[in-house]
């Protein structure tokens, strides 16, 4: 083999993810870690943000639900202009018959008071029903965290491992070319015969297809981490697993899953949700108390000068005997509602727990892969050497020395896979026991605080702009 095949072989010999370093990291240049990647997808991912926006929505349901707790202010003012012909008896007092006629300008303004003193505690039960609300959009945003640096770490990967399978496909294609050259030559010579030749040169033309398809695949994902990421891969450093976050054994991982995961806590104040909803539809049976206040004063209302002020204060109760059957409807229906979100909840948990003993499965599987190809990738490296030695003293056909490399090469890309899967497995067992946020593994970010918002917006009785200002 001549110097320029070595050299391309050594070239096939980049083990692991080893073949990135050429490809994607820059002499002198800061690379992008999977940690500044994760910072980068918590602050910018725009399904994450859309889910904030969202929870903030929620947020205003519980202001909304407070102000049934508050009276109602309204004010009223008029102004006009009438007028009014006739006897002057009618225009004035003690003045005597005759004709006349006179312009008025009427005006008023008044305000009006009133105080809900009872509703069936419908306010109590919004109210409750809007703060389980607010915690379950707070479990969803953080569902949704979750997933999206889970994506993240998934994209990050996915760029490295294709970066690296091209750059062994196209080194094979490199050894291949030579490969081919070297037998033309033997050709030529005599020592093989045209099949050699044509199984080098069969053999050259499917690890060139090889690399269209790396190239696409490493074009896929370049554009899901452009997507989820929210800039192109330039200088991207190796990735490491958490191993340090993930539970120790497949059983402590279920329990720390049925209890902190964040579906199933917002499935559960869902149904808190519900029950309320249940409390809020009895509220119609119950009688209603309301105090209203007003106070008006009148001007040149029907003769011009006189001045009228009239003031009340009204208590109502209002009871309830029958409304056509549809209160007691929507009180079965909420009712049957519960029983839904709870069914909902057991779902919830079979799916955590199915998914735990899954990815629990699935990150053993990649340490497994990993020790067995590395062994597998060693002992090819072995058998190559020794085919093409044997070659060399007309021991093994130039088929035998295309079947060894191909073996190297596949060999190689199972590896990167296995690599590739061990890293991401150990993000997904941590995101299915829900604590993949960038809190619990220490992403260096500044943390959004759903709670900030809340805060700010609970107790406010007027304004209509937001917190941030709009």
């Amino acid at each position: 083999m001549t110097d320029t095949g070595t050299r391309a072989f050594r070239g096939l010999r980049l083990g692991g993810f080893a073949a990135v370093a050429l490809a994607m990291a820059g002499q002198g240049a800061a690379a992008e870690t999977l940690e500044s990647a994760l910072a980068r997808a918590y602050a910018g991912n725009p399904t994450l943000n859309a889910q904030r926006a969202g929870q903030r929505a929620t947020d205003e349901n519980v202001p909304r639900a407070l102000a049934g707790y508050r009276p109602t202010v309204t004010g009223s003012a008029s102004a006009g202009v009438s007028y009014v012909s006739g006897k002057l008896s009618v225009l004035a007092a003690g003045t005597g018959g005759g004709g006349g006629q006179e312009t008025l300008y009427p005006r008023s303004v008044g305000i009006g008071v009133q105080q809900t003193l009872f509703n069936g505690f419908r306010t109590d039960n919004q109210t409750r029903q809007a703060e389980s609300q607010v915690l379950g959009g707070r479990e969803t945003l953080r569902n949704t965290e979750m997933l999206t640096l889970f994506s993240a770490a998934q994209a990050y990967m996915n760029v490295l491992a294709d970066t690296a399978t091209l750059e062994l496909n196209r080194n094979n294609v490199e050894v291949l070319e030579e490969q081919l050259r070297q037998t033309r030559d033997r050709f030529n010579v005599g020592e093989v015969t045209r099949t050699d030749v044509a199984q080098a040169e069969a053999r050259l033309a499917g690890a060139r297809a090889q690399v269209s398809l790396a190239e696409a695949n490493l074009r896929t994902s370049i554009a899901t981490f452009r997507q989820v990421i929210g800039i192109e891969p330039r200088q991207l450093a190796p990735g490491r697993p958490i191993d340090r976050y993930v539970p120790g054994t497949l059983t402590a991982a279920v329990d720390i899953g049925l209890a902190e995961h964040p579906a199933i806590l917002s499935a559960l104040h869902a149904v808190d949700a519900a029950e309320a909803q249940v409390k809020i539809a009895e509220s119609s049976l119950y009688p209603t108390a309301t105090i209203s206040g007003n106070a008006a004063q009148t001007l040149d209302q029907q003769i011009a000068g006189t001045r009228y002020f009239a003031g009340s204060i009204v208590g109502q109760l209002t009871v309830p005997l029958y409304q056509g059957g549809a209160e007691y409807a929507q009180i079965r229906q909420a009712k049957e509602q519960v029983g839904q979100a709870r069914l909902q909840a057991e779902l919830t948990r079979d799916q955590v727990r199915a998914g735990i003993v899954t990815a629990w499965g699935a990150l053993e599987a990649a340490k497994a892969r990993v020790i067995a190809s590395q062994a597998q990738v060693q002992a090819n490296e072995v058998a190559l050497n020794g085919v093409r030695e044997e070659a060399r003293v007309g021991q093994r056909t130039t088929l035998d020395v295309l079947n060894a490399q191909q073996e190297l090469l596949t060999a190689r890309v199972n590896l990167i896979a296995a690599q590739r899967d061990r890293v991401v497995g150990s993000y997904q067992v941590v995101q299915t026991v829900g604590r993949l946020t960038t809190r619990f593994i220490s992403v260096p970010v500044a943390q959004y605080s759903a709670k900030q918002h809340y805060d700010q917006i609970k107790d406010l009785w007027y304004g209509v702009r937001t917190p941030d200002g709009r």
